[in-house]
């Protein structure tokens, strides 16, 4: 697997983790704002998307379907 990067940071209200692929793996910034509960549920949510290799499709619609 690719390196994650993980940073805490202040994101738009109800967007609790933003993932983009980077060189070398993926650079993902959790909402500091959330308890650590659900900041886990965003990491695992991220590792999904990951594991599903979805940054190599197109339809984010579909791709959030699949990951609820």
């Amino acid at each position: 697997m690719d390196d994650i990067f993980v940073y805490y940071t202040k994101l738009p209200q109800g967007v609790t983790e933003v993932i983009t692929p980077c060189l070398g793996g993926y650079t993902l910034y959790l909402d500091e704002n959330i308890s650590d509960e659900k900041r886990f549920q965003a990491y695992m949510h991220a590792l999904g998307h990951i594991h599903n290799k979805d940054f190599e499709k197109h339809d984010v619609q579909i791709i959030e379907a699949q990951a609820h």
